[in-house]
């Protein structure tokens, strides 16, 4: 029998089914990993949007302590269909066959807070600026370099600047656009965790543990790996899990 899930509360199902809303709309055979520990009052769900090269981390508040463990990669538009807003829960889906990067995750401690990122409006507005500069650059090209190569060649040179005084790759920070992770806080919104062994976030923080960095934010946060260390997550090492 598959498991059941119980939420804090109907808007936390509700955030759940549109982070994993927009997971699908990027891939329709988007998987997602399913993390909680025994006794944890919290639901990880890591997903990973294709073109951003970062992982998208949601955590979900569960309406007690989990009484088992769970660790398991599903489909996610199987685990959007079986979400229920009005009962807040979910039937956990069958697994499937996870992609590479389900047994690439994040550290779970060590994380340390990165000095140099701009405020919230000016991390927005940094993105704003990136989407408008592609945009413009793209529609003055002329019609025999109107290509997908061209294009790509822009967007990489666009999303590979770092933001403010950090590493961290407007890439990253795209995704956390994308996927409604920037949007302004409600005053009703719990603030996400910090990564483990890191203080508390400010509403937009930036942490660093090894050669991760994570982008956090009340709902949600996107981890890639720094840039000047290993270029992307292809490099990475496959942890046990």
């Amino acid at each position: 029998m598959n498991e059941q899930l119980r939420f804090a509360d109907a808007g936390e199902a509700a955030d759940l089914a549109a982070f994993l809303g927009r997971l699908v709309h990027y891939d329709r055979a988007a998987a997602v990993r399913l993390q909680a520990r025994s006794g944890g009052g919290a639901l990880a769900v890591f997903g990973r949007p294709p073109s951003f090269d970062v992982l998208a981390v949601r955590a979900v508040r569960l309406a007690g302590p989990a009484a088992t463990p769970l660790d398991v990669t599903v489909s996610a538009g199987e685990l959007l269909e079986a979400v229920d807003e009005g009962l807040a829960g979910v039937t956990v889906p069958g697994p499937v066959t996870g992609p590479p990067w389900a047994g690439v995750l994040p550290p779970r401690g060590g994380w340390q807070p990165v000095p140099g990122l701009p405020e919230p409006e000016a991390v927005r507005a940094a993105v704003a600026a990136a989407v408008a500069e592609f945009r413009a650059r793209d529609e003055a090209l002329p019609p025999q370099h109107r290509t997908r190569s061209e294009r790509d060649r822009i967007g990489r040179e666009i999303w590979s600047r770092t933001l403010g005084d950090t590493e961290l790759p407007l890439r990253a920070v795209h995704a956390a656009q994308s996927l409604g992770f920037l949007r302004p806080v409600r005053s009703t919104v719990p603030a996400a965790p910090a990564p483990e062994g890191a203080p508390a976030p400010a509403p937009v923080a930036l942490f660093a543990s090894g050669g991760w960095l994570r982008l956090s934010t009340p709902y949600g946060s996107v981890a890639t790996r720094s840039p000047g260390r290993t270029g992307g997550l292809g490099a990475l090492q496959v942890r046990p899990v």
